[in-house]
């Protein structure tokens, strides 16, 4: 007997995702949960495809990235356990081959499994700082995403300077466009950098019929033109906006903004409608499975074991009682429960709600009201 048989099967899977990591030297992302302190991305993925290669402009003197460590805690738990999170190894070869063809990459699956979370752990990862996260609603159309300009507030501004004219010999100096126009989350990925930015289009498949069609422009261009500098580029060359990063600005050439790298799209879909196959061309698509009890066991550890207080009150038998219970729970109906809702128990329990009794069972039952329940 060899020494994968002689262990149960979760070991024998982490066994085999060892010796699968091993030997896939190409990977760049390879889900460890642990950040490359020592090297930056440009100098472990190669050049991109002739044909995915933009050379925007200008460079910032500094390509350093905002952080919002807060959020990615919030979203992947604490960091000295994120590594506890295996990822198989079909997922690192689609996200790695999105990164090395600079393709966005169409992550579907059922709530709960980890989509929008995929983008935070690549942030992570790869030390890409902030993710650039654009929540789709039916309202949500492609100019919000790339910038907003303040038609209103520019003109109050030009009324205030000429009103200033009775008061003075000259007028006030009319203040810059740029100061009444921000980039929004699309806008801001696409400004030019020597290192890509993480975009997570969240949910799209909650927009209008046109909106995926609309983003195939900038996808295959990896760029796009703002009216409002460009009329004014004769003699206002370059404007200086706000961008999406709290307290940030960026110069304009042109009323143009063209990547350099393209930035790290990743588009989530509850798989809620179907997609153009023009917009699925121009994807690469993965199709999340749902956590089995090991990763479940994982997100626990990641989120609630911070404190040797959590980790005594859960305990391996009450944690693995409510994995089962939430698995059991999850596999009788035709919607998955999300993960989160699991969470959202595990926490209940550590504050003392759990006393393995009726009212428990109802309290449960009531976290775990499935969606489709008629009310």
């Amino acid at each position: 007997m060899t020494e994968s048989e002689r262990l149960d099967g979760g070991e024998a899977a982490q066994v085999r995702d060892a010796s699968r990591l091993a030997s896939s030297d190409w990977w760049v992302y390879r889900g460890t949960g642990r950040p490359i302190h020592d090297l930056g991305l440009t100098d472990i993925l190669p050049p991109p495809p002739p044909w995915r290669d933009f050379d925007g402009g200008p460079l910032p003197e500094s390509d350093e990235p905002p952080r919002d460590d807060h959020d990615v805690a919030r979203r992947l738990g604490s960091e000295h356990s994120q590594s506890a999170q295996r990822t198989g190894p079909a997922e690192l070869d689609m996200i790695n081959a999105a990164l090395y063809l600079r393709r966005p990459l169409l992550v579907t699956g059922h709530p709960g499994t980890g989509k929008s979370t995929l983008a935070y752990r690549l942030a992570a990862e790869l030390q890409l700082g902030r993710v650039l996260r654009w929540p789709i609603t039916s309202r949500t159309t492609l100019n919000s995403g790339l910038y907003h300009y303040d038609a209103i507030g520019r003109i109050q501004a030009a009324s205030a300077r000429f009103a200033a004219r009775g008061e003075r010999a000259s007028p006030a100096p009319e203040p810059p466009i740029g100061e009444f126009l921000r980039l929004g989350v699309l806008g801001t990925a696409f400004l030019p950098r020597r290192v890509p930015r993480v975009l997570l289009i969240d949910e799209l498949d909650k927009s209008e019929a046109d909106l995926p069609n609309d983003l195939l422009s900038i996808f295959e261009d990896g760029e796009f033109r703002v009216p409002e500098l460009e009329r004014i580029r004769s003699h206002t060359p370059e404007a200086t906006v706000f961008t999406d990063d709290p307290g940030e600005t960026a110069p304009v050439v042109g009323g143009r903004i063209r990547c350099h790298a393209f930035p790290i799209v990743i588009i989530t879909s509850n798989g809620e409608r179907e997609f153009p196959p023009a917009f699925l061309r121009r994807c690469l698509q993965l199709e999340m499975p749902d956590p089995d009890p090991e990763q479940l066991a994982a997100m626990v550890v990641a989120h609630l074991h911070d404190s040797e207080e959590n980790r005594r009150k859960l305990g391996d038998g009450l944690q693995n009682e409510l994995i089962e219970q939430f698995v059991r729970r999850s596999a009788s109906g035709d919607d998955r429960l999300p993960s989160g809702k699991l969470l959202d128990a595990m926490y209940l329990a550590t504050s003392g709600a759990y006393r393995g009794d009726a009212t428990w069972e109802r309290l449960v039952d009531a976290l775990w009201q499935r969606l489709s329940a008629v009310q």
